[in-house]
């Protein structure tokens, strides 16, 4: 008890970053009401409203929790993620076209989730107790082999938007860590080339890199004139979100409207409420709506940044640098997908689509990187 109130004591409450918390909780606030209209049923807005709850007390408990005592924890969060992602592998929960649940009964558990803040736990202490050897063979190759277990566990679901993102995520942290500018610019000589040739193979007829559903989505993204009802129909859903947006206009048609021109309310979007969640917040809400929904996301992503600027070591910058690049790339994914400047692939809006699995998980990143700041380095 006595060391409990020490680590309280020592914390700098003054560097409590409220605006994180601020817009975190504006943000899902929003999120709730918009996935309240998007369906006929309030079961969603109920389940969004317990992660919710949920979601602050784990913050609130993590946030005092010191990070530096979390991360002696890392081989069990390590662990724990391989766990989950291979009893998805090999009992897991199918659902259009691919296994990334395990059915608990009262709720669909999407691991792949956790992974993301599991493996920026592990890979802060992993890359802080080797920074001083950071450049070397050994500690390069040692954590892309630690980072490429899971990955290909995920790839298998299959999962192609996680993948992209939680690499996109390695490579920052590893970034963070001091990696060699020299090394940086050896793996992309290499890397461009090899994604040269893979897109190449990709796009052959008799493919086996991609799933033919993940095939699909990339054709129906490019080929307009497909008379394939199959790249039809997964280029439709895009269009009508796209449309969705554009006719809201400026202010919206308002939420839970009955207007008979709501591509909403005419059923042309299948399950807005989870990855095209940003389709309704553009039609309901409008283009002053879908501003402040990414305005508050980039806010949520500097205040990250700045507090992994201010980290007292580089466990927490990495921490807080990590979940940074979490919330703004997965947003960019996903604004991109619904506003068709990707191809259509599978990935929540943070904080704002519909899921606990997602919404627990980035709360309980929250209450971490919050900690960070109670550990704010003197100027």
């Amino acid at each position: 008890m006595t060391k409990i109130i020490e680590t309280l004591r020592s914390y700098k409450f003054r560097h409590f970053n409220i605006r994180l918390l601020i817009w975190v909780c504006a943000l899902t606030v929003l999120g709730i009401l918009v996935i309240s209209s998007a369906t006929d049923s309030d079961i969603y807005e109920k389940k969004q409203i317990l992660g919710f709850g949920m979601g602050l007390f784990v913050a609130f408990f993590l946030t005092l929790i010191s990070y530096k005592f979390i991360l002696k924890f890392h081989w069990l969060f390590y662990a724990i993620n391989l766990i989950l992602l291979l009893w998805v592998k090999f009992s897991g929960s199918y659902h259009m076209g691919a296994t990334r649940w395990i059915d608990l009964g009262f709720f669909q558990l999407q691991p792949s989730e956790l992974t993301k803040i599991f493996l920026i736990l592990f890979f802060a202490y992993y890359l802080d107790k080797n920074k001083e050897k950071i450049n070397t063979f050994k500690v390069i190759a040692s954590s892309v082999i630690l980072f490429a277990v899971p990955l290909y566990l995920i790839l298998a679901q299959p999962d192609l938007s996680t993948s992209i993102v939680i690499s996109l995520i390695f490579c920052g942290m590893m970034y963070v860590s001091g990696l060699s500018y020299k090394f940086i610019g050896g793996v992309l000589a290499v890397a461009v080339p090899i994604a040269i040739v893979m897109i190449y193979l990709i796009m052959q007829p008799d493919q086996h890199i991609l799933q033919g559903y993940q095939l699909r989505r990339i054709t129906s993204f490019y080929d307009k004139n497909s008379t394939d009802p199959d790249v039809i129909n997964d280029r439709r859903q895009q269009e009508n979100s796209v449309m969705a947006i554009g006719s809201g206009g400026l202010y919206g048609k308002g939420l839970n409207n009955n207007t008979t021109t709501s591509l909403k309310n005419g059923n042309y979007l299948s399950e807005p409420q989870t990855d095209f969640i940003f389709c309704i917040v553009g039609e309901e809400l409008g283009f002053i709506g879908s501003a402040i929904v990414i305005i508050l996301l980039f806010l949520i992503t500097i205040e990250c940044f700045y507090i992994g600027a201010h980290a007292p070591d580089l466990a927490g910058r990495i921490i807080a640098t990590g979940y940074g690049i979490l919330v703004v790339m997965q947003s960019f994914v996903n604004i991109s997908v619904v506003t068709m400047m990707l191809p259509n692939t599978g990935l929540p809006l943070p904080f704002v689509s519909y899921g606990l699995s997602s919404i627990v998980s980035l709360y309980f990143g929250l209450g971490i990187v919050l900690n960070v700041s109670l550990q704010r380095k003197q100027a």
